[in-house]
């Protein structure tokens, strides 16, 4: 199909003005004042904002945790995500321990396989790290497109591991042009508290985030950059919640490393607060655990300072059911809450509007700064001549009110319930086919993509 979006206020992360976009099978074609092509359709964008598709690098669709399973998979999971503007999700396979690179990626393949209606990709991530997996990792890299490698300092015994096993493997994916990720919280210090609060009879939500001080993310982001300096290997810390964790990332400038940030919308707008609320609290256990207002301004702060590259959402839905596992012991809630569908509207709403970023700000946090880091840029996360077709058509004054009554996330309940948001997406054009019209989907599973990604440049943003 041939597309003219004619009007619309264009926004990237460099600039913003008024054109049109021609669309051609599923590229941009040409962009222009009155420009003079005949298109299939014809979308008058008069009043609203254009941008690019928005890129969650953080969602867990389909994934295994604690003895049952996220409950968004990859229909319905990027389903929602598309109703809210974001047209591509990265995923995390998870190895298993003991097992090969390759089984886990057949796993998630299988998973996402006629079930995506977005674009996606994948972060590899590594569990047990030897002499045959480093083979593999050269491997990833090389032959399967994914050039991110997600590792864990906590959750010891299944997913965390050591210190020398991190150094091995950034050598290894230094040299081979690719990126180690991290879940940056001192897995020891936080199993010991755990321990030490279900002992005394502390089970209540509340102690999942007592479990869980700012020291301990603090501490492990200072080790993990110590780590890729001494490596000369690019490294991006996921899902950034606090101060303190920020302060170490800002130690690091002053001998001139450069650092990958990404935080998530619950870190910038939510708080510990919520987890006073007794076992209502359990729909905000997630890990790391919601902070403190003086965090929220931390972390906004880092945006506009340019140590927090991007925000994505750390999507990991659980039912209220499968939630209350954990009813009489917090260490046994699901952790992760439903947020791919709202992370766009968030950002406009609770930045753009409160002037806490500007408009190019949005666009680089919640799409072109991710298509970078992760080798997708300019196919992705910009609107150019030649670029995939990925456009959101977004009203920047419709006022809604977020609900579980309402959102499109396989979840029976909202972190956000009765939350009122100023801005919403309208339409959603993804690689040149309309996916969100009239809040429909009028794509199928299996439309998506898996989306091959180059190698890693240590200087990219």
């Amino acid at each position: 199909m041939s597309i003219l979006i004619k009007n619309g206020q264009i926004v990237t992360a460099a600039e913003t003005y008024v054109a049109d976009i021609y669309i051609k099978e599923e590229q941009i074609v040409a962009i222009g004042k009155h420009l003079n092509y005949k298109a299939e359709k014809v979308i008058d964008a008069t009043g609203k904002l254009v941008f690019p598709g928005g890129i969650d690098p953080h969602v867990h669709l389909d994934m295994p945790f604690m003895g049952t399973y996220s409950s968004d998979d990859y229909e319905t999971g990027t389903r929602a995500a598309l109703h809210g503007g974001t047209t591509m999700v990265i995923d995390f396979i998870l190895q298993t321990q003991g097992d090969t690179l390759h089984n886990a990626l057949k796993t998630w393949q299988q998973k996402s396989k006629d079930k995506a209606i977005g674009d996606y990709s994948y972060h590899m991530a590594v569990t047990d790290f030897n002499d045959k997996v480093a083979k593999e990792v050269v491997q990833i890299i090389e032959g399967e497109g994914i050039t991110s490698f997600k590792t864990f300092m906590a959750y010891k015994g299944a997913l965390m591991i050591d210190d020398g096993q991190m150094v091995q493997l950034m050598k290894v994916v230094e040299k081979h042009g690719g990126l180690v990720t991290v879940h940056a919280t001192n897995g020891d210090m936080i199993d010991s508290l755990i321990a030490k609060n279900r002992v005394e009879g502390n089970l209540s939500p509340l102690y999942h985030y007592l479990s869980q001080p700012e020291v301990t993310e603090a501490e492990a982001s200072g080790r993990f950059t110590d780590m890729l300096e001494y490596t000369n290997c690019p490294g991006y810390i996921v899902h950034m919640t606090c101060e303190g964790a920020l302060n170490a990332v800002r130690r690091s400038t002053q001998r001139n490393q450069k650092v990958f940030v990404e935080t998530c919308t619950q870190y910038l707008m939510l708080d510990a607060s919520l987890y006073e609320k007794d076992f209502d609290g359990a729909k905000w256990v997630m890990s790391p655990p919601l902070r403190e207002k003086k965090d929220q301004e931390a972390l906004w702060s880092g945006i506009n300072q340019g140590l927090i590259q991007t925000v994505g959402t750390d999507h990991c839905p659980f039912m209220w059911e499968q939630k209350l596992m954990g009813k009489d012991d917090f260490s046994k809630i699901p952790n992760g809450h439903p947020a791919i569908e709202h992370r766009l509207e968030f950002l406009y709403s609770e930045g753009v509007r409160k002037g806490k970023i500007s408009l190019t700000k949005f666009v680089e946090i919640s799409s072109t700064n991710s298509a970078k880091i992760f080798g997708m840029y300019p196919r992705k996360g910009t609107i150019a001549i030649g670029s995939d077709a990925d456009i959101v058509i977004f009203d920047p004054k419709k006022e809604h009110i977020i609900s579980a009554e309402t959102h499109h996330m396989n979840c029976d309940y909202s972190g956000y319930e009765g939350w009122e948001v100023t801005g919403k997406t309208e339409t959603v054009i993804l690689r040149g086919k309309v996916a969100i019209e009239n809040e429909e989907c009028l794509l199928k599973a299996g439309n998506g993509k898996f989306i091959p990604r180059g190698k890693t440049s240590k200087t990219v943003i």
